[in-house]
């Protein structure tokens, strides 16, 4: 018997709008506190930095003879960010509070600037036509561009330098620097003491391998300044990135955790991978790396920063790669690679440039110039057969570092 082509006994597919509602009933059970756990605010000392802190009840401890003993709750350094905060209303869709934009217009050393409109290419898309039916559709491959961001983009001044180094070896203490001290000392002052190696709160001096790795019990802005100045450690504040809460990367700082996510070009959606960067940070991740491919990267990067309370990295060339159709790297040039940046990029990845930048054997006028004699600012083809060569690739990675002098000294 032939079965009908829609059966009346077969579920009938929910709406966009129910589907849409049921990703938001997920994404509510990342904002949950934590059990037991409160959100705390403790103000720098000497400042008016507030650092957000997670704050444990403790049970307490019944001892031999059945007599109970109080325990006080134990704070503890926590990466979730206002998620965890049922003080804050959460809105993907409207972003994070820039908690860091009041601290970067003080500085007076940014401007804002018109950036360009995003194009259908960002996006993997040939045209605007092709654009417009993505935004349509009900699959998971739906483009949704962020509808929240209404400030401009910022950029150094002229002359100028906005980075976390600059500031430190200038001999300013920033209210990044300030926040970063508060968060590093949490709990050194309860391992002050010296205890015997049998008990569990003993900790080993560990071997410095060149750090300076001081049993310091509190963390001073002024050190947290020492350090990055001296380049033993650093702080990825992006200024288009305001709403990350600063923290830091180095050896005598605690140590960090990076998560992965990404999506994909055949599965996950825009918003499921907000919810991947919600669920890394609600676990402890510091920061989060965007490993996207496909489709809609651009949006989805945007999604994620806005939404993201830890630094986030990016790996440009994959939208490069995107942009130029994915097999065919005859179009690929530094300016292609450098749209696919698009100043979102906020940690430092040095995989994409070398790529973008290795000079075509046989490409005209440079066959006999020097790789380090070659102009960044021209086109340059990856490969002369316009086809992917994964040993050409990994060729031109190990050059990376000699590519990037070359960028430097531009």
């Amino acid at each position: 018997m032939i079965q009908p082509l829609n059966p009346t006994n077969v579920t009938a597919k929910k709406p966009a709008a129910k589907r849409k509602q049921g990703k938001s009933k997920i994404l509510r059970n990342v904002t949950k506190p934590f059990p037991n756990s409160q959100k705390v605010h403790v103000e720098a000392p000497g400042s008016k930095v507030r650092v957000a802190m997670r704050e444990i009840t403790l049970a307490p401890t019944r001892d031999f003879q059945d007599q109970l003993t109080q325990n006080p709750p134990l704070r503890v350094y926590d990466t979730s960010g206002p998620y965890t905060d049922p003080a804050t209303k959460i809105d993907i869709r409207e972003g994070l509070k820039p908690i860091r934009a009041e601290w970067i217009e003080q500085r007076g050393d940014t401007e804002t600037y018109s950036g360009r409109e995003v194009q259908p290419r960002d996006n993997g898309y040939l045209t605007a036509g092709h654009a417009e039916f993505a935004s349509q559709r009900e699959t998971k491959g739906q483009l949704q561009p962020f509808p929240g961001l209404k400030r401009a983009p910022r950029r150094a001044v002229v002359d100028g330098n906005v980075s976390q180094m600059h500031y430190a070896r200038k001999g300013v203490i920033t209210p990044e620097m300030e926040y970063i001290a508060t968060r590093e000392t949490l709990g050194r002052q309860n391992n002050a003491g010296k205890h015997a190696q049998t008990d569990l709160r003993h900790q080993h001096p560990g071997v410095g391998f060149g750090a300076r790795l001081n049993n310091r019990t509190i963390i001073t802005p002024e050190f947290v300044r020492e350090e990055v100045a001296a380049g033993r450690a650093i702080i990825p504040a992006n200024v288009n990135h305001p709403e990350s809460e600063p923290m830091i990367i180095g050896r005598n700082f605690r140590v960090k955790i990076n998560a992965n996510i990404g999506n994909s070009a055949v599965a996950s959606s825009i918003e499921e991978e907000v919810e991947k960067m919600t669920w890394a940070i609600r676990w402890g991740a510091d920061t989060v790396m965007d490993l996207s491919t496909g489709k809609n990267i651009h949006e989805t990067r945007e999604w994620i920063i806005r939404n993201s309370p830890v630094p986030i990295g990016t790996v440009p060339i994959y939208q490069a790669l995107e942009k130029v159709g994915g097999t065919d790297l005859g179009p690929l040039s530094r300016h292609a690679h450098r749209a696919g940046r698009a100043g979102r990029r906020l940690l430092h990845h040095p995989r994409g440039r070398a790529a973008a930048l290795r000079a075509d054997d046989r490409a005209p006028g440079l066959r006999d110039r020097q790789p380090w004699r070659i102009d960044p600012r021209e086109v340059v083809p990856l490969a002369s057969s316009g086809k992917f060569s994964l040993h050409a690739l990994r060729r031109d990675l190990r050059n990376h570092a000699r590519l990037r002098r070359l960028l430097l000294a531009r």
